[in-house]
Order: structure tokens, then C-alpha cells, then sequence
């Protein structure tokens, strides 16, 4: 399958079938991809933004929309984006670390205060660190960062209550298989155990991790309330996935074409903030209704603790992200 989606975006460059570096500036059609499934919200964000981004450039630049990987998975996606057979994408800021290992800070956990100043922090055209990060992704990759997607946050599940570190302390719990992920469950005072999504159901039934970490969303889609009885409101990772393109495409479309995009991507991000907790206050309703036990503060989750000793442990394991971190903070949200 893999060889298929690199020979079709192969013959698509020697065909001509990529025609935007050789178009005249009035009228543009860039291809983007992302690795959503049907239904998800990454695929509702790019299907409006494409149609948003016809809208506003007067019918001029059309965005053809290539999800659930049909363009390959996200290595290939963001090959892809550098060499300009793919000219846009979005995922998370990580899956950039490749060409500038600091991006990972936009994934750290603990380093927004809510939604909106994660949206601020990562806005491409008002946050100092992500244009500073973009220069250096430019030079280095031939990429540059042009928006994001807020999916929201994440919470902890496990199938007693955990209200702090110490609930935790020396159990094994599931890690996303990335570095960043393992630091943050030692924070957790848990014992990282790294599963791929696709075992998790299978891991937490066996007992070989006693917890989770994810979005709502994706605790009630994969049915997780099955293996689990409680969730704990502690929301210690805020997702936001940038949106990115390859440079060289971005910079030829004509300037007013540029900003019909550019502001269709704002006002998604926008609305991308608003759709995610609308989503959030509906689940935790839905998985109560499944049996689930909610704990928020008022049930006793010490959400400090979690955040304290979180935070210790990554500004020990990623020295370099302290002054970013602490950089990041200082975004106002609306500035």
C-alpha cells in the first residue's frame, strides 16, 4: 500500500498532475492531506476549511481534500509536504520534530492554561515562538507552519479512582510510544508501558496497563468505558495540530489568494476550540451514562499535584524547553 501512494504522487509530479508551481498566480489548486478517518473532526476541519478558503478567494483557490491517509501515514505525509508533492497537511506539532526537535514543546503537557491560549500560543501570524520555530522549519525543511486545529484535552482513565500522582504510584500505565509521552506518565508516577492504540482495548482488559490517556472523544469511540470504570478530569495535555505546507507553494500563490487561506484558517481554529468543548461537556454526560465514574475537583482530583509533578519531570528529561515553556506562558490569549 505504501508503494502505491508514493508511485501515484510520483506520477502525479511527472504528469503535471501537481500544477501549482507552474499556474498563473490568479487561481491555485493545492492539495491536502491528513490522516483523520470519516467522521472525525480533523476531517470536518479540512472539508470546511476547503470550502471556507473557495469562499473567501472569490471561487480562486480550490483545496482538494485527501484524508484518512489516502496520501500515506504521517511520515509519508510530511515527506510529502517538504518535497511539494503534497502542498498542505495538518498533524500534531511533534510529527515535525524530525527537522527541529523543539517543535515538541507545542505537545508537552501542562504548557497551555486552556483552549484559547493554546490557540494563541500557536497561532502562526501573533505568536513569537511559533514564528521564530517557523524560520528555522523554513530554512531547515522547506516548511512552514500556516495554522492549527484544536482537538482538545486529554484525561486519565483507569479502573480505580485516581485523584493523585500517588494513586498511581509504581502501576503500569499505558504510554503513547514516543518519548515525550513516556516522561509524561513517569510524572504521573506511573510505570510508562508503551501500547500501540490498536492493543490498548486488549491491554487494559488483561490488566497488563491499569490505565489510559486520551481525548473523550476517542475513550467513548473506541468503547474504553468497557475496560474501564473511572475518568479523572485532569485535561494535562491540550491538543493542538498544526497546520503546515510546503513553502515554496505557499509563497507563489498570489498575495490575496494567501490571505483568503490564511484567514480561513483562523477562523476554523476558531471554531475548531468551540467544537471541542461543546464535544467535551457531551461526553462526559455520554460515558457517565456508560457507567463511567467521573472525578473532577469537586470529587477530590488534585489537579495541581498532577501539574507540579508533570512539570518536574519533563523540565528534567527536555532541559532545552524550559525557557519555551516559560515563553509559551506568557502568550495572552486574543494578543
Amino acid at each position: 500500500m505504501t508503494i502505491t501512494r508514493r508511485q501515484t504522487l510520483a506520477a502525479a509530479g511527472a504528469a503535471g498532475i501537481l500544477p501549482l508551481l507552474s499556474r498563473p498566480a490568479r487561481a491555485a489548486t493545492l492539495r491536502y492531506a491528513h490522516v483523520g478517518s470519516p467522521g472525525d473532526v480533523q476531517t470536518r476541519f479540512a472539508d470546511e476549511l476547503a470550502a471556507l478558503a473557495r469562499q473567501k478567494s472569490n471561487g480562486r483557490t480550490d483545496i482538494r481534500v485527501f484524508g484518512n491517509s489516502q496520501l500515506g501515514g504521517v511520515s509519508e505525509m510530511v515527506d510529502g509536504v517538504q518535497s511539494g508533492a503534497i502542498h498542505m497537511a495538518h498533524h500534531e506539532f511533534a510529527s515535525l520534530t524530525k527537522f527541529i526537535p523543539e517543535l515538541g514543546v507545542f505537545n508537552a503537557p501542562y504548557v497551555y492554561r486552556d483552549g484559547r491560549h493554546a490557540l494563541a500560543a500557536t497561532d502562526p501570524e501573533r505568536s513569537p515562538v511559533v514564528q521564530e520555530m517557523n524560520e528555522r522549519l523554513v530554512r531547515t525543511a522547506g516548511v512552514r507552519i500556516v495554522g492549527r486545529m484544536y482537538r482538545g484535552p486529554r484525561h486519565i482513565t483507569a479502573r480505580f479512582p485516581v485523584r493523585r500522582p500517588e494513586d498511581l504510584r509504581g502501576r503500569p500505565f499505558r504510554a503513547v510510544p514516543l518519548d515525550l509521552w513516556v516522561s509524561m506518565v513517569r510524572g504521573f508516577s506511573a510505570v510508562p508501558t508503551p501500547v500501540e492504540v490498536s492493543e490498548l482495548p486488549t491491554a487494559l482488559m488483561t490488566g497488563v496497563v491499569v490505565g489510559q490517556e486520551n481525548p473523550l472523544t476517542m475513550i467513548n469511540a473506541n468503547k474504553l468505558f468497557e475496560v474501564q470504570s473511572h475518568v479523572s478530569l485532569t485535561g494535562h495535555m491540550l491538543s493542538v495540530l498544526a497546520v503546515f505546507a510546503h513553502d515554496r507553494t505557499w509563497q507563489r500563490l498570489a498575495a490575496d489568494e494567501r490571505q483568503a487561506v490564511s484567514a480561513a484558517l483562523q477562523e476554523k481554529a476558531n471554531e475548531s476550540l468551540a467544537w471541542a468543548e461543546a464535544a467535551d461537556a457531551q461526553l462526559v454526560e455520554e460515558l457517565k451514562r456508560r457507567g463511567m465514574t467521573v472525578i473532577t475537583p469537586a470529587e477530590g482530583l488534585d489537579n495541581e499535584a498532577f501539574r507540579t509533578a508533570v512539570l518536574a519531570q519533563i523540565r528534567r528529561d527536555y532541559p532545552s524547553w524550559t525557557p519555551l515553556i516559560e515563553r509559551i506562558g506568557q502568550v495572552q490569549a486574543g494578543a
